[in-house]
Protein backbone atom coordinates (compact mmCIF):
# COMPACT_ATOMS: atom_id res chain seq x y z
CA UNK A 1 0.00 0.00 0.00
CA UNK A 2 2.72 2.28 0.52
CA UNK A 3 4.27 1.65 -2.80
CA UNK A 4 0.71 2.74 -4.28
CA UNK A 5 0.66 5.81 -2.24
CA UNK A 6 4.48 6.72 -3.06
CA UNK A 7 3.46 5.87 -7.15
CA UNK A 8 0.12 8.01 -6.61
CA UNK A 9 2.21 11.04 -5.60
CA UNK A 10 5.06 10.57 -8.15
CA UNK A 11 2.44 10.50 -10.92
CA UNK A 12 0.74 13.57 -9.65
CA UNK A 13 4.24 15.37 -9.68
CA UNK A 14 5.20 14.52 -12.64
CA UNK A 15 4.48 17.56 -14.29
CA UNK A 16 6.14 19.46 -12.24
CA UNK A 17 9.72 17.93 -11.27
CA UNK A 18 12.00 16.65 -13.45
CA UNK A 19 13.67 12.59 -13.31
CA UNK A 20 16.36 13.68 -10.93
CA UNK A 21 14.00 15.65 -8.37
CA UNK A 22 11.23 12.69 -8.97
CA UNK A 23 14.18 10.42 -7.98
CA UNK A 24 15.01 12.33 -4.51
CA UNK A 25 10.90 13.02 -3.77
CA UNK A 26 10.59 9.15 -3.85
CA UNK A 27 13.59 8.23 -1.60
CA UNK A 28 12.65 10.74 0.61
CA UNK A 29 9.17 9.47 1.34
CA UNK A 30 10.21 5.86 1.60
CA UNK A 31 11.86 6.74 4.10
CA UNK A 32 9.25 8.95 5.94
CA UNK A 33 6.96 6.23 5.93
CA UNK A 34 9.07 3.60 6.78
CA UNK A 35 7.64 3.68 10.49
CA UNK A 36 3.67 4.53 9.70
CA UNK A 37 1.02 1.68 8.40
CA UNK A 38 -0.51 3.20 5.63
CA UNK A 39 -4.45 2.59 4.73
CA UNK A 40 -6.96 3.31 2.22
CA UNK A 41 -10.28 5.25 2.07
CA UNK A 42 -13.11 4.40 -0.47
CA UNK A 43 -13.42 7.37 -2.31
CA UNK A 44 -14.30 7.14 -5.81
CA UNK A 45 -12.60 9.75 -8.39
CA UNK A 46 -14.52 11.27 -11.44
CA UNK A 47 -11.83 12.04 -13.22
CA UNK A 48 -9.18 9.81 -14.80
CA UNK A 49 -10.73 6.65 -14.20
CA UNK A 50 -10.15 3.32 -15.85
CA UNK A 51 -12.76 3.73 -18.17
CA UNK A 52 -12.06 7.26 -19.53
CA UNK A 53 -8.18 6.53 -20.00
CA UNK A 54 -8.72 3.22 -21.55
CA UNK A 55 -11.66 5.00 -24.03
CA UNK A 56 -8.52 7.39 -24.58
CA UNK A 57 -6.32 5.09 -25.53
CA UNK A 58 -9.18 3.43 -27.91
CA UNK A 59 -9.46 6.88 -29.34
CA UNK A 60 -6.00 7.55 -30.00
CA UNK A 61 -5.31 4.26 -31.44
CA UNK A 62 -8.28 5.07 -34.03
CA UNK A 63 -6.49 8.16 -34.85
CA UNK A 64 -3.57 6.32 -35.77
CA UNK A 65 -5.33 3.79 -38.58
CA UNK A 66 -6.66 0.90 -36.62
CA UNK A 67 -9.04 -1.00 -38.21
CA UNK A 68 -12.36 -1.79 -35.80
CA UNK A 69 -11.40 -5.21 -35.55
CA UNK A 70 -7.89 -4.42 -34.24
CA UNK A 71 -9.34 -1.92 -31.86
CA UNK A 72 -11.77 -4.84 -30.45
CA UNK A 73 -9.31 -6.41 -29.79
CA UNK A 74 -7.26 -4.28 -27.84
CA UNK A 75 -10.41 -2.53 -26.29
CA UNK A 76 -11.37 -6.52 -24.81
CA UNK A 77 -7.89 -7.51 -23.89
CA UNK A 78 -7.02 -4.20 -21.52
CA UNK A 79 -10.54 -4.40 -20.16
CA UNK A 80 -10.14 -7.91 -19.04
CA UNK A 81 -6.47 -7.70 -17.69
CA UNK A 82 -8.38 -3.88 -15.75
CA UNK A 83 -10.87 -5.94 -14.48
CA UNK A 84 -8.92 -9.16 -13.31
CA UNK A 85 -6.46 -6.76 -11.39
CA UNK A 86 -8.74 -4.59 -10.04
CA UNK A 87 -6.69 -1.65 -9.57
CA UNK A 88 -7.21 1.99 -10.88
CA UNK A 89 -4.67 1.80 -13.93
CA UNK A 90 -1.99 4.48 -12.36
CA UNK A 91 -0.99 2.05 -9.68
CA UNK A 92 -0.89 -1.22 -11.26
CA UNK A 93 2.52 -2.64 -10.70
CA UNK A 94 4.85 -5.16 -12.78
CA UNK A 95 3.66 -7.78 -10.43
CA UNK A 96 0.37 -7.47 -10.79
CA UNK A 97 0.72 -8.20 -14.73
CA UNK A 98 3.18 -11.01 -14.42
CA UNK A 99 0.37 -12.54 -11.94
CA UNK A 100 -2.42 -11.96 -14.33
CA UNK A 101 -0.75 -13.24 -17.60
CA UNK A 102 0.44 -16.31 -15.41
CA UNK A 103 -3.00 -16.95 -13.88
CA UNK A 104 -4.91 -16.15 -17.70
CA UNK A 105 -2.20 -19.09 -19.72
CA UNK A 106 -2.93 -21.52 -16.42
CA UNK A 107 -7.23 -20.89 -16.54
CA UNK A 108 -7.38 -20.26 -20.23
CA UNK A 109 -4.65 -22.89 -21.49
CA UNK A 110 -3.63 -20.41 -23.36
CA UNK A 111 -0.32 -20.98 -26.01
CA UNK A 112 2.24 -18.66 -25.47
CA UNK A 113 2.12 -16.86 -28.64
CA UNK A 114 -1.39 -15.72 -26.97
CA UNK A 115 0.12 -14.56 -24.01
CA UNK A 116 2.40 -12.79 -25.93
CA UNK A 117 -0.07 -11.19 -27.78
CA UNK A 118 -1.67 -10.02 -24.91
CA UNK A 119 1.50 -8.82 -23.34
CA UNK A 120 2.02 -6.97 -27.05
CA UNK A 121 -1.40 -5.17 -26.55
CA UNK A 122 -0.49 -4.12 -22.61
CA UNK A 123 2.68 -3.06 -23.80
CA UNK A 124 1.33 -0.28 -26.39
CA UNK A 125 -1.49 0.88 -24.04
CA UNK A 126 0.82 0.99 -20.74
CA UNK A 127 3.53 2.89 -23.11
CA UNK A 128 0.79 5.32 -24.07
CA UNK A 129 -0.16 6.02 -20.69
CA UNK A 130 3.57 6.82 -19.77
CA UNK A 131 3.75 9.24 -23.34
CA UNK A 132 0.81 11.12 -22.08
CA UNK A 133 2.14 11.31 -18.34
CA UNK A 134 -0.44 9.37 -17.22
CA UNK A 135 1.82 7.46 -15.12
CA UNK A 136 6.06 7.58 -15.25
CA UNK A 137 6.91 4.23 -16.21
CA UNK A 138 5.35 1.46 -18.19
CA UNK A 139 5.23 -1.54 -15.57
CA UNK A 140 5.12 -3.57 -18.92
CA UNK A 141 9.06 -2.60 -19.71
CA UNK A 142 10.40 -5.43 -17.30
CA UNK A 143 8.26 -8.03 -18.88
CA UNK A 144 10.18 -9.25 -21.85
CA UNK A 145 8.86 -11.08 -25.44
CA UNK A 146 7.48 -14.29 -24.14
CA UNK A 147 9.60 -16.60 -26.20
CA UNK A 148 7.85 -18.69 -28.77
CA UNK A 149 8.55 -22.17 -30.64
CA UNK A 150 9.17 -21.01 -34.42
CA UNK A 151 6.91 -23.79 -36.22
CA UNK A 152 7.24 -23.76 -40.05
CA UNK A 153 4.46 -23.01 -41.52
CA UNK A 154 3.31 -24.84 -44.81
CA UNK A 155 3.37 -23.69 -48.33
CA UNK A 156 1.83 -24.98 -51.78
CA UNK A 157 3.93 -26.67 -54.09
CA UNK A 158 3.49 -26.54 -57.54
CA UNK A 159 2.23 -29.67 -57.97
CA UNK A 160 -0.64 -29.25 -55.33
CA UNK A 161 -1.32 -25.64 -56.80
CA UNK A 162 -1.97 -27.37 -60.78
CA UNK A 163 -3.74 -29.90 -58.89
CA UNK A 164 -6.37 -27.40 -57.79
CA UNK A 165 -6.78 -25.71 -60.85
CA UNK A 166 -7.28 -29.20 -62.56
CA UNK A 167 -10.02 -30.05 -60.49
CA UNK A 168 -12.00 -25.96 -60.03
CA UNK A 169 -15.76 -27.17 -60.59
CA UNK A 170 -16.63 -23.69 -62.16
CA UNK A 171 -14.51 -20.55 -63.58
CA UNK A 172 -15.09 -18.73 -60.64
CA UNK A 173 -13.37 -20.78 -58.55
CA UNK A 174 -10.61 -21.03 -61.19
CA UNK A 175 -10.25 -17.41 -61.00
CA UNK A 176 -10.51 -17.10 -57.30
CA UNK A 177 -7.39 -19.67 -56.51
CA UNK A 178 -5.31 -17.59 -59.88
CA UNK A 179 -5.85 -14.38 -58.04
CA UNK A 180 -5.09 -15.34 -54.48
CA UNK A 181 -1.95 -17.31 -55.85
CA UNK A 182 -0.68 -14.71 -58.22
CA UNK A 183 -1.68 -11.47 -56.22
CA UNK A 184 -0.89 -12.65 -52.35
CA UNK A 185 -3.73 -10.21 -51.24
CA UNK A 186 -5.76 -11.14 -47.89
CA UNK A 187 -9.06 -12.84 -48.63
CA UNK A 188 -10.50 -10.20 -46.82
CA UNK A 189 -8.91 -7.44 -49.46
CA UNK A 190 -10.92 -9.69 -52.42
CA UNK A 191 -14.00 -10.38 -51.48
CA UNK A 192 -14.19 -6.50 -51.08
CA UNK A 193 -13.31 -6.08 -54.83
CA UNK A 194 -15.67 -4.99 -57.56
CA UNK A 195 -15.23 -5.63 -61.01
CA UNK A 196 -14.44 -1.77 -62.21
CA UNK A 197 -11.45 -2.32 -59.71
CA UNK A 198 -9.55 -4.55 -62.41
CA UNK A 199 -7.71 -2.92 -64.48
CA UNK A 200 -7.15 -5.88 -67.04
CA UNK A 201 -4.88 -3.64 -69.35
CA UNK A 202 -1.96 -3.17 -66.82
CA UNK A 203 -3.30 -6.67 -64.99
CA UNK A 204 -3.75 -5.02 -61.58
CA UNK A 205 -5.87 -3.60 -59.14
CA UNK A 206 -5.94 -1.33 -55.79
CA UNK A 207 -7.28 -3.20 -52.53
CA UNK A 208 -7.82 -1.76 -49.51
CA UNK A 209 -5.98 -3.21 -46.65
CA UNK A 210 -5.39 -3.22 -43.03
CA UNK A 211 -6.49 0.11 -41.66
CA UNK A 212 -8.37 1.34 -44.71
CA UNK A 213 -4.59 1.84 -46.51
CA UNK A 214 -4.80 1.10 -50.11
CA UNK A 215 -2.01 -0.19 -52.36
CA UNK A 216 -1.59 -1.82 -55.91
CA UNK A 217 -1.51 -5.77 -56.56
CA UNK A 218 -0.74 -7.01 -59.53
CA UNK A 219 -1.72 -10.77 -61.13
CA UNK A 220 -0.39 -12.73 -63.86
CA UNK A 221 -1.83 -13.26 -67.30
CA UNK A 222 -3.37 -16.77 -66.48
CA UNK A 223 -5.51 -14.86 -63.59
CA UNK A 224 -5.99 -11.92 -66.23
CA UNK A 225 -7.32 -14.92 -68.89
CA UNK A 226 -9.76 -17.35 -66.08
CA UNK A 227 -10.61 -14.10 -64.36
CA UNK A 228 -12.04 -12.20 -67.91
CA UNK A 229 -13.67 -15.58 -68.69
CA UNK A 230 -15.92 -15.95 -65.34
CA UNK A 231 -16.99 -12.23 -65.59
CA UNK A 232 -17.65 -12.74 -69.14
CA UNK A 233 -20.04 -16.02 -68.39
CA UNK A 234 -21.73 -14.26 -65.52
CA UNK A 235 -25.54 -13.06 -65.76
CA UNK A 236 -26.41 -10.82 -63.09
CA UNK A 237 -25.33 -7.18 -62.39
CA UNK A 238 -23.92 -7.34 -59.50
CA UNK A 239 -20.89 -4.87 -59.05
CA UNK A 240 -18.93 -7.38 -56.94
CA UNK A 241 -16.01 -9.14 -58.47
CA UNK A 242 -16.48 -12.71 -57.06
CA UNK A 243 -20.11 -13.71 -56.19
CA UNK A 244 -22.36 -16.58 -54.98
CA UNK A 245 -22.77 -19.86 -57.66
CA UNK A 246 -26.47 -19.61 -56.53
CA UNK A 247 -29.06 -16.90 -57.12
CA UNK A 248 -29.60 -14.02 -56.13
CA UNK A 249 -25.77 -13.95 -56.99
CA UNK A 250 -24.76 -11.78 -54.23
CA UNK A 251 -20.72 -11.18 -52.85
CA UNK A 252 -19.04 -13.79 -51.18
CA UNK A 253 -17.98 -13.75 -48.31
CA UNK A 254 -14.47 -15.05 -46.30
CA UNK A 255 -16.36 -17.91 -45.22
CA UNK A 256 -17.63 -18.61 -48.30
CA UNK A 257 -13.82 -18.75 -50.18
CA UNK A 258 -12.80 -21.02 -46.79
CA UNK A 259 -15.53 -23.49 -47.01
CA UNK A 260 -15.27 -24.05 -50.63
CA UNK A 261 -11.39 -24.48 -50.53
CA UNK A 262 -11.69 -26.10 -47.47
CA UNK A 263 -13.34 -28.68 -49.41
CA UNK A 264 -11.27 -28.79 -52.35
CA UNK A 265 -8.61 -30.04 -49.90
CA UNK A 266 -10.34 -32.81 -48.23
CA UNK A 267 -11.60 -34.09 -52.02
CA UNK A 268 -7.99 -33.64 -53.41
CA UNK A 269 -6.26 -34.97 -50.24
CA UNK A 270 -4.14 -31.58 -49.96
CA UNK A 271 -3.36 -30.70 -46.32
CA UNK A 272 -4.74 -27.02 -44.92
CA UNK A 273 -6.12 -25.73 -48.16
CA UNK A 274 -6.59 -22.16 -46.86
CA UNK A 275 -6.62 -18.52 -48.68
CA UNK A 276 -3.75 -17.44 -46.31
CA UNK A 277 -1.42 -20.45 -47.92
CA UNK A 278 -1.56 -18.64 -50.62
CA UNK A 279 -0.29 -15.55 -49.29
CA UNK A 280 3.10 -17.39 -47.78
CA UNK A 281 3.18 -19.38 -51.04
CA UNK A 282 4.12 -16.34 -52.95
CA UNK A 283 5.90 -14.42 -50.34
CA UNK A 284 8.34 -17.49 -50.14
CA UNK A 285 8.78 -18.31 -53.62
CA UNK A 286 9.26 -14.32 -54.22
CA UNK A 287 12.38 -14.78 -52.43
CA UNK A 288 13.34 -17.67 -53.33
CA UNK A 289 13.54 -15.94 -56.72
CA UNK A 290 15.41 -13.14 -54.92
CA UNK A 291 12.75 -10.53 -55.16
CA UNK A 292 14.17 -7.68 -52.20
CA UNK A 293 12.67 -8.11 -49.04
CA UNK A 294 11.43 -4.19 -48.74
CA UNK A 295 9.22 -4.75 -52.74
CA UNK A 296 7.63 -7.72 -50.99
CA UNK A 297 6.65 -5.73 -48.11
CA UNK A 298 4.89 -3.14 -50.08
CA UNK A 299 3.30 -5.73 -52.50
CA UNK A 300 2.16 -7.59 -49.22
CA UNK A 301 1.30 -4.13 -47.46
CA UNK A 302 3.06 -4.66 -44.56
CA UNK A 303 3.21 -2.05 -42.13
CA UNK A 304 6.71 -3.52 -40.50
CA UNK A 305 9.31 -5.16 -42.38
CA UNK A 306 9.57 -8.13 -39.49
CA UNK A 307 5.98 -9.08 -40.23
CA UNK A 308 7.32 -9.53 -43.65
CA UNK A 309 10.20 -11.85 -42.48
CA UNK A 310 7.73 -14.03 -40.99
CA UNK A 311 5.88 -14.97 -43.68
CA UNK A 312 8.85 -15.38 -45.81
CA UNK A 313 10.90 -19.12 -45.75
CA UNK A 314 13.94 -20.41 -46.96
CA UNK A 315 13.57 -23.72 -48.74
CA UNK A 316 16.02 -26.16 -47.14
CA UNK A 317 16.64 -27.63 -50.49
CA UNK A 318 18.32 -23.59 -51.27
CA UNK A 319 19.98 -24.09 -47.80
CA UNK A 320 21.42 -27.21 -48.62
CA UNK A 321 22.20 -26.22 -51.91
CA UNK A 322 23.91 -22.85 -50.34
CA UNK A 323 26.01 -24.91 -47.95
CA UNK A 324 27.38 -26.83 -51.07
CA UNK A 325 28.00 -23.96 -52.40
CA UNK A 326 30.05 -21.13 -50.28
CA UNK A 327 30.81 -24.56 -47.95
CA UNK A 328 31.61 -27.48 -49.33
Amino acid sequence: MKQELITEVLQQMLPYLDNAQLKHLQQAMERSLLKYEVTTAEVKSEEDNNTDIVSAFIAAKRIEGCSEKTLRYYQTTIDTMVASVGKNIRCILTEDLRSYLTEYQTKKHSSRVTIDNIRRILSSFFAWLEDEDYIIKSPVRRIHKVKTASSIKETYSDEELEKMRDNCENLRDLAIIDMLASTGMRVGEMVLLNREDIDFAERECIVFGKGDKERIVYFDARAKLHLQEYLNSRTDDNPALFVTLRSPHERIKIGGIEHRLREMGKRLDITKVHPHKFRRTLATMAIDKGMPIEQLQRLLGHQRIDTTLQYAMVKQSNVKAAHKKYIG
